[in-house]
């Protein structure tokens, strides 16, 4: 992908400046979302988790655009490896958990479907017991959380694992397991 996006992604860095820059200039141009997210699975390492940086912001704006790719998102979600990829793209994955069960926002309700519930619900069990950052772990307890409100089958899964990774994590992955261990 030799184009205006691949460009842009080659300045990006880790400023939040930087990142939303970009993010603000794909929110006026919607027709770059798509391109978007084939960067961030394209595992291109120079380019992936810049792009993944920047699909959080975009999606924190307009979670809309991210429907009508949820299909590719939720089956490449899984391929990821970089923890730079991932975190950003598991806060996308809370971003549309809370806005069907928090906000129950429609258009949401209307785009996630069963199938779509039950793959977050996969993966976000995958990112719990995997070996990813903290950060990673705790977007996907709440995730599991929000989605043990529609599958009963997950709360007590979700407690047996938090409560079996307890001793083997830090003190902010423990802050946060009893955090959502009170709520269950």
């Amino acid at each position: 992908m030799n184009t205006i996006l691949t460009e842009k992604l080659s300045y990006v860095s880790g400023y939040r400046e930087n990142r939303q820059a970009l993010a603000n200039f794909i929110l006026t141009h919607e027709a770059y979302f798509p391109e978007l997210l084939e960067h961030c699975f394209s595992n291109e390492e120079n380019y992936s988790h810049k792009a993944c940086w920047v699909t959080e912001l975009v999606c924190k704006g307009k979670l809309t655009w991210l429907f009508p790719h949820l299909d590719f998102f939720l089956i490449k979600l899984p391929s990821l490896k970089n923890d730079s990829s991932i975190r950003p793209l598991a806060k996308v994955c809370e971003l549309l958990c809370e806005s069907y069960f928090i906000k129950k926002d429609p258009k949401t309700l209307s785009q996630l479907n069963d199938a779509h519930l039950e793959k977050l619900a996969e993966i976000n069990f995958d990112w719990l017991i995997s070996n990813v950052k903290v950060a990673t772990k705790a977007y996907a307890m709440h995730c599991l959380f929000l989605l043990g409100k529609k599958y009963h089958w997950i709360y007590p899964e979700l407690k047996h694992t938090l409560e079996q990774g307890f001793a083997h994590h830090s003190a902010a992955y423990k802050a946060r397991a009893r955090h959502i261990l009170k709520k269950i």
